[in-house]
């Protein structure tokens, strides 16, 4: 048994399908007085009922493709069936509600309400002149016949064009939900892209160096060679160490933390001493300055801060033309400033200098522009090359009860060949 809402997809999937049968329907109903010679209620049926059930038979076929025009025909045929019959023409008459139905639900509402309201006028006075008064029920109900069937129409359009927004904002919302999927994909893959380099390539440009160092002192003096070789030995195993713990953290399949593994600490410039050191080792001269007074930092600009730092520094000792590097963290009322600067190369290094990814100083943009920071890099005209990072902070009062010191100062962090490599 077919039910409605079978019914319901099949019209919507073939409609001349329902107006071929619903044309049948009408066309039929007005040919079958003719074989009893009589309508039910008692009337004469004539060659012009034959006629004008063709007619709305034909008429019904093509209400949906002009809507209008047919209405216009169908009115016409019903004065011109009254005027030679002297009565309405019935087939016709129902042909003209259905084609009212047709025109409320597809041309716009204000002229479906104009039309609807000429029809009905019409209708009305062909049934007076049929009728040959003003006042029979016959005439009345033209006028509320045409309205029930605009007002259904009206209905339809309105119900089909709810729909048809709702599946608008539907679809509309599966396509921003699917691009800001892949905005998340893509902006997650570029974080991980981001820890990475500032992760792994730190201490293999560092490894590098260290390779060239001993290389260098590799024949005359080997106790410095060996001295290299233990800190590359170290680099090797610090950047196995940070790889086994992001790609631990990667590999995770849920949100939770896995409690089994030990969680290490977000880098910051609480951290910012053994970075030192380890540059320090690596050959590298920096000169540590101070301004301001140190304060908690939000975890996002202090892991910005750390890795702009590390970067900045391992590019100063592998593009510096002494090993030797300014750097200044300035604590400020609403922003943390970083500098660094160092001397650029202008003849070429007895030890070679590790070759790039090209995406430092990128990526180092990138995290300056994350937490809304500024970002700047440059050769001076000085010679000197200048990295230049400024991280918005909050505003912080200063803590009651303290001295005028700021926390000011400068530290030196002098190259390991100062102690170790002569």
């Amino acid at each position: 048994m077919i039910g409605p809402a079978s019914l319901r997809r099949v019209t919507s999937a073939h409609p001349r399908l329902l107006d071929a049968a619903l044309a049948t329907l009408v066309g039929g109903a007005g040919m079958v007085p003719l074989l009893f010679g009589r309508w039910p209620d008692g009337d004469r049926a004539s060659g012009a009922d034959a006629v004008a059930a063709v007619a709305a038979f034909l008429l019904l076929l093509a209400r949906r493709r002009a809507p209008l025009p047919v209405l216009a025909l169908t009115v016409l045929g019903e004065v011109a069936f009254t005027v030679l019959a002297s009565q309405p023409s019935r087939a016709l008459k129902i042909t003209v509600l259905l084609v009212i139905y047709t025109v409320a639900r597809t041309v716009p509402r204000r002229t479906a309400l104009i039309v609807t309201a000429g029809t009905a006028l019409v209708l009305y006075a062909v049934i007076t002149y049929a009728m040959g008064s003003a006042y029979t029920p016959e005439a009345g109900a033209v006028f509320a016949w045409t309205g029930m069937f605009a007002a259904v129409g009206g209905t339809v359009r309105t119900w089909r064009d709810y729909v048809a927004a709702v599946e608008e904002r539907v679809l509309r919302a599966e396509a921003s939900k699917e691009a800001e999927a892949r905005r998340r994909v893509a902006e997650e893959r570029l974080r991980i892209a981001r820890e990475l380099h500032d992760v792994i390539a730190h201490h293999i440009a560092l490894i590098t160096i260290q390779a060239g160092v001993a290389g260098h002192f590799l024949r005359d003096r080997p106790d410095q060679a060996d001295v290299a070789l233990g800190h590359i030995r170290d680099g090797g195993r610090t950047v196995l160490d940070e790889l086994g713990s992001l790609l631990h953290v990667l590999r995770q399949s849920g949100d939770e933390p896995d409690e089994t593994q030990p969680a290490e600490p977000v880098p910051g410039l609480a951290r910012l001493g053994g970075l030192l050191e380890s540059l320090t080792a690596a050959g590298l001269s920096v000169r540590h300055r101070q301004t301001g007074r140190p304060r908690p930092l939000p975890t996002a600009v202090d892991l910005a801060a750390y890795r702009v730092i590390q970067e900045g520094l391992t590019n100063a000792h592998k593009h510096g033309a002494t090993a030797e590097a300014d750097l200044l963290v300035g604590y400020g009322p609403d922003a943390l400033r970083v500098r660094i600067t160092n001397l650029l190369h202008t003849r070429p290094s007895p030890v070679p200098a590790a070759a790039g990814t090209g995406h430092g100083l990128t990526g180092m943009r990138e995290r300056a522009h994350a937490v809304g920071g500024s970002f700047r890099a440059g050769a001076e005209p000085d010679g000197r090359f200048r990295l230049d990072v400024r991280l918005p902070l909050p505003e912080a009062a200063p803590p009651a009860g303290t001295d005028a010191s700021d926390g000011s100062g400068t530290i030196l962090y002098p190259t390991a060949a100062d102690g170790r490599q002569g």
